[in-house]
C-alpha cells in the first residue's frame, strides 16, 4: 500500500493543523500510523490520495447509509447549490425534513434545526433545564454527546481513545452539575436521584451506545430509565444522533418502543452535509425562542443544502425493502465474522444493532463500560492496519461503531469476510 502523499499532507496538516487533524480520532493515534487522505467516494468505496481502494464501514461516522455520492443526493444538493448555498432566511426544503423527522419520530411534535450533533446536545440539555428549572444533568460513562462543556465529562469515543476521561478547560463547578451513572445498570441512576430527588432535570443516553464501541441496551434498562425519569419529574433525552434513521427509520426508540421526552439528532439527517437538531413533546418545545425564553440561534441553521441532502436522504431509507437490506447486509458481515474468529480461536465478542457494530477483542459478553475497556486494543491496533493492507476501512479505534450502507453488495461482504480471515491469520 503506497502512503507518500498521504505522509506528506500530514506533515503538511501538523504544521498548520493540531495534530494535524480537525478530530482526533483522525489522527491514528490508537492504531498508529499515518492515516490516509481519502480524495473520493463512491458507493461503498473510498480512494486515498495515493490511489488505494478500500471497502469503507466507515461510512463518515454513520450518516451515509446510502453509501458515497448517491445519485439523489448529489442530484439534490447541486439543484439547491445552484439555488444559492445560504440566506440566513427560511426556506421550503427546511419544512420538508421537519415535516419527515416528525412524521417518522411520534416523540417529536416540533423539532428545531441546528448544525451539529453538539449543537444538539448542548441545546437539549438547556432545554431541559429550563422547561424543569432544575440543573443537574445525568449522563452515562461512556456515552458521549459531544464536546459540550457540561457533557465532557467520562465521555466514550475519542476521549477514551486518547485517555481523557475529562477535558481541560471544563470548570469544576460547570462538570459538578453533570452526575455520571454506569450505562445498563438502573441502580446507578436510582442512586443519583436519591442523592438528587428534586435536582435532576435530564437524563441523556445513546439509546445504543456507538462511543464506546456498540453496546446495546440490557433488557429493561431502558424502560427502566422512562420509569425513573417519569416519578421524578426529569426528563429523558434520546441522544440519536448515531441511531436516528440508522438502527430503525424512526430510531432507536422505535425499535425499543420508547418515548423520550427530547430526541437529538443529526448524521443521517443531513445526508452527509454538517447537521443536527432536537425536538420533541410541543409543550417543551414552546419553551424555544421565539415561542418561549430559552434562547437558541444559528446563522447557517437550516442550511439549504444540509436540508436538500437530508430530506433526499430520508426518501431513500423509506423506500420499500431498503430497512430489510441494510439489516440483513450487516448480519451477514458480523455473522462472517464472527465465524472468522472463532475458525481463527481468537477471542471476540460482535455487537451489532441493525446497520452499526463493533468488532472487540474481547471474550465478552461486552455489555458494559467496565467490560469495554478490558479490550485488546493492541491487538485491535494491528487487525486494524492488517484490514487496511487489504482494503478494507474499519474505525481507527476499538471504541468507535462500524457502519454498513446499502451500497455495499454481497461481493463487498465476501471480500472483507476474506480479509479479516487473511487478517487474523497475519497476526498469529
Amino acid at each position: 500500500m503506497q502512503q507518500a502523499k498521504s505522509r506528506q499532507l500530514f506533515e503538511q496538516a501538523q504544521r498548520v493543523i493540531p495534530g494535524g487533524v480537525n478530530s482526533p480520532v483522525r489522527s491514528f493515534r490508537a492504531v498508529a500510523g499515518t492515516p490516509p487522505f481519502i480524495a473520493r467516494g463512491q458507493g461503498a468505496h473510498v480512494w486515498d490520495v495515493d490511489g488505494n481502494e478500500y471497502i469503507d464501514y466507515l461510512g463518515s461516522w454513520g450518516p451515509l447509509a446510502l453509501g458515497h455520492a448517491h445519485p439523489a443526493v448529489v442530484a439534490a444538493v447541486q439543484r439547491a447549490a445552484a439555488d444559492g448555498t445560504s440566506f440566513g432566511a427560511p426556506v421550503a426544503q427546511e419544512v420538508e425534513l421537519a415535516e419527515l423527522i416528525c412524521a417518522a419520530l411520534p416523540s417529536v411534535d416540533l423539532v428545531r434545526l441546528v448544525n451539529s450533533g453538539t449543537e444538539a446536545c448542548m441545546t437539549a440539555l438547556r432545554l431541559a433545564r429550563a422547561y424543569t428549572e432544575r440543573s443537574k444533568i445525568v449522563k452515562f460513562a461512556g456515552n458521549y454527546h459531544g464536546h459540550a462543556d457540561g457533557l465532557l465529562v467520562q465521555a466514550g469515543s475519542g476521549a477514551l481513545t486518547h485517555g481523557v476521561p475529562t477535558s481541560a478547560g471544563v470548570p469544576e463547578s460547570y462538570a459538578a452539575e453533570t452526575l455520571i451513572a454506569a450505562y445498563n445498570d438502573l441502580a446507578s441512576v436510582e442512586s443519583l436521584f436519591d442523592a438528587w430527588p428534586d435536582g435532576i432535570a435530564a437524563v441523556i443516553v445513546e439509546p445504543v451506545a456507538g462511543n464506546m464501541g456498540v453496546v446495546p441496551p440490557a433488557d429493561g434498562f431502558l424502560e427502566g430509565l422512562r420509569r425513573i425519569t417519569e416519578a421524578n419529574g426529569a426528563l429523558l433525552i434520546f441522544d440519536e444522533v448515531i441511531t436516528g434513521f440508522r438502527v430503525a427509520y424512526g430510531g432507536a426508540q422505535t425499535l425499543f418502543g420508547i418515548t423520550p421526552d427530547i430526541t437529538t439528532m443529526g448524521k443521517i439527517i443531513g445526508g452527509g452535509l454538517p447537521v443536527g437538531a432536537y425536538g420533541g413533546r410541543r409543550e417543551i418545545m414552546q419553551m424555544v425562542a421565539p415561542l418561549g425564553p430559552m434562547y437558541q440561534a444559528g446563522t447557517l441553521s437550516g442550511n439549504p443544502l444540509a436540508v436538500a441532502a437530508g430530506v433526499a436522504t430520508l426518501t431513500e431509507l423509506q423506500r420499500p425493502g431498503v430497512s430489510e437490506q441494510l439489516e440483513a447486509t450487516a448480519a451477514r458481515l458480523t455473522d462472517g465474522i464472527a465465524a472468522a474468529f472463532a475458525r481463527a480461536e481468537v477471542p471476540s465478542t460482535i455487537n451489532r444493532v441493525g446497520s452499526m457494530f463493533t468488532g472487540f477483542f474481547n471474550a465478552g459478553p461486552v455489555d458494559t463500560l467496565a467490560v469495554v475497556e478490558q479490550s485488546d486494543t493492541a491487538a485491535y491496533g494491528r487487525y486494524f492496519h492488517a484490514l487496511l493492507e487489504r482494503g478494507v476501512y474499519i474505525a481507527p479505534s476499538q471504541f468507535e461503531a462500524g457502519f454498513v450502507s446499502i451500497a455495499h453488495t454481497d461481493a463487498d461482504i465476501d471480500r472483507t469476510i476474506t480479509a479479516v480471515g487473511d487478517a487474523l491469520a497475519a497476526m498469529s
